[in-house]
This record gives structure tokens, C-alpha cells and sequence, in this order.
């Protein structure tokens, strides 16, 4: 496995400690043990684990830096929104030590197995949080409170930034990780995402290793503060996004 893990990593441009190899290897573990008993991800086999969630996740890597540097705006609180069984928060916290990360879903089986994940590795600085976006999002808490959310396949454009966008500060970032329809759903997406007082930075694509799977990169600057009625509860985004 940590033979896989590091040809994943440096694939897309990640190098890892022995350190980082060893926590990706034990996560691995654990997710394949908890995946027999809870249907926690489709892709549970060693080789898709380490490409298609761990090289996947850590493909935000230097799309981060690159955002960073061209913005001057540091990135230090990260939210990982709908993260499943931890991705991409997981991973990204494992290589990059430094950020301060929330995991939230609102599954709780999910939950517990990131904060499974984050015991056993003795991680700091990063909660797993059991939570719906339409609810978390007006929660003072949470509320534009993190430099960057981002999100993988959590939901359609139009849609998902009505979750996303209301969590990021006013100088934020979000960062959709989509398919290879993503020009698609920006063109849907751009009355949204105005609505909510953001911005499109960028659109980022690449190929994964050793697949045909293409991953595109959205990224969005949060301009102006979010009119407090978004996001909109009892199925708003996803029943009728906005326009």
C-alpha cells in the first residue's frame, strides 16, 4: 500500500514524508475494516483507494498554492463539505500539516469514522461535525467563518454553491471538484453564484493517474457577504436552484 500510495501522490505532484505514508496507509486500513460493515464508499480496493480518493483529494494541493499565490491570501481554515469518509478534507490535512480543517456530513455513521480516522492518527487541528449544510450554514459558528470550503461531487453547480458559499468568509475561496461536464454546469451556475456574492477565479483541469477519469477545479472568491436567507432549507437548492 505504500508503494501505491506514493506513486499516487507524486503522480499529481505531491511528495510525502515517511511520516504521511504511513498515516495514508493506516487511513487505508481503516477504511477498507469499516467498509465491510458500512457501505462507506464504492471504491474500497487498495488501488482505488490510493487513486481515485487519495491522489484524487490531493490533486487541491497546487490548485491551493497556485490560488494562494496568485490572490496573496493565505489559506488556513479549511471546511470539507459533504466529506463522506473524508474527502478530500482528510487527505489534505494529512499533507498539509498546517491547515485548520472541518469535516462535515450529515450522515453520522460517516462521521464517526472520520473522527475514527483522525483518533488513530492523532491529528490536530481538524473536527469531524455532523451537520446539513442548510442548517450549519446559519449557525454563527460556521457561518463565513473558513478561508476556503470546498466540496467533491456533493450536488450540481447551481445547487451546490448555495451550500458552499455561505460558509466562505468575505475574501474566501470555494472550490468545487467536478467532472468532465464542468464547463457545463458553470454556464448554469453563473446567475447563482452572482446571487450569493461571489465571483468565478478559475477552471482548472486535469487527468487523474492511471485512469480516463478528468477532474475539473472551480474556484470561486466569496465578494460580498451572503444575503442571510441562502442557503434555503426544506430542499430549496436542490428543488429549484437559484437562477
Amino acid at each position: 500500500m505504500h508503494q501505491l500510495i506514493d506513486e499516487a501522490s507524486r503522480a499529481v505532484g505531491v511528495e510525502l514524508t515517511e511520516l504521511q505514508r504511513q498515516q495514508f496507509a493506516r487511513y487505508a486500513e481503516l477504511l477498507m475494516e469499516w467498509n465491510q460493515k458500512f457501505n462507506l464508499t464504492a471504491i474500497a480496493n487498495p488501488e482505488g483507494i490510493a487513486t481515485k480518493h487519495f491522489a484524487d483529494s490531493l490533486t487541491l494541493v497546487p490548485v491551493l498554492a497556485r490560488l494562494a499565490a496568485e490572490h496573496a491570501k493565505p489559506i488556513t481554515t479549511v471546511l470539507d463539505l459533504g466529506t463522506g469518509a473524508g474527502f478530500p478534507g482528510l487527505p489534505l490535512k494529512i499533507a498539509l500539516p498546517h491547515l485548520q480543517v472541518t469535516l462535515m456530513d450529515s450522515t453520522g455513521k460517516k462521521v464517526m469514522f472520520c473522527q475514527t480516522v483522525i483518533d488513530t492518527l492523532k491529528l490536530s487541528g481538524i473536527r469531524a461535525v455532523n451537520g446539513r449544510a442548510e442548517e450549519a450554514a446559519h449557525d454563527l459558528q460556521h457561518r463565513e467563518q473558513y478561508d476556503l470550503v470546498v466540496a467533491r461531487a456533493v450536488a450540481p453547480l447551481a445547487t451546490l454553491v448555495e451550500y458552499l458559499l455561505p460558509f466562505v468568509r468575505v475574501g474566501g475561496l470555494c472550490v468545487a471538484m467536478k467532472g468532465s461536464d464542468a464547463e457545463v454546469e458553470l454556464s448554469q451556475a453563473q446567475g447563482a453564484i452572482a446571487k450569493l456574492g461571489g465571483a468565478v477565479l478559475a477552471l482548472h483541469t486535469i487527468q487523474l493517474p492511471s485512469t480516463q477519469d478528468k477532474r475539473a477545479f472551480i474556484a470561486i472568491q466569496k465578494n460580498s457577504s451572503t444575503k442571510t436567507q441562502y442557503p434555503r432549507q426544506g430542499g430549496g437548492p436542490r428543488n429549484k436552484p437559484l437562477r
